[in-house]
């Protein structure tokens, strides 16, 4: 038997990234309860080399939104990257959660075929759909949902494995 297109990406993003939600709802009461600013969880980095929170979870948002819809072949939407509370950052994952609700596994036929192009870089970057999903897309979805939890935990939120794989 053979996995599709669909179920390979579409209920594995609302999954985690339903998890990333959770994890920010965990964050905001740790700040909450300890009167630690939004703005210093946000920024915090696990090296100075990294991106900050804030944007990790931008980009976990982006894959999950933009692979569906380039394996489906529509456009997917913009969004500007300017939260700077961990509610702004739970709401751009709650929009993301429904654009991705909205694919059907329909849409996802003959995709793992289809030629992908995306700019790496300021250079096309052509794959096949399946190669896309599985060993660009999804390796880049977790590391950046991975790095957002690790940059709460340095922090001190109380999380633990489940959370993320929220069972």
């Amino acid at each position: 038997m053979t996995i599709s297109m669909y179920a390979a990406s579409v209920p594995v993003f609302k999954r985690q990234l339903g998890a990333l939600g959770k994890i920010l709802d965990k964050a905001a009461a740790h700040a909450a309860a300890r009167k630690i600013a939004d703005s210093v969880l946000l920024q915090t980095r696990l090296y100075p080399d990294m991106f900050p929170l804030a944007r990790q979870v931008q980009i976990a948002a982006d894959f999950a939104k933009s692979t569906p819809a380039r394996l489906a072949g529509v456009e997917f939407p913009k969004y500007e990257d300017n939260e700077t509370t961990l509610a702004e950052l739970k709401a751009r994952i709650d929009r993301t959660l429904a654009y991705v609700d909205t694919f059907k596994p329909a849409q996802f036929e003959g995709s793992e075929e289809r030629e992908i192009t995306l700019p790496i870089a300021g250079n096309p970057l052509t794959l096949k759909g399946e190669v896309f999903l599985l060993h660009f897309a999804m390796p880049n979805f977790y590391f950046h949902n991975t790095t957002a939890y690790g940059i709460l935990r340095l922090c001190g939120v109380e999380l633990g494995k489940r959370d993320f794989i929220d069972l």
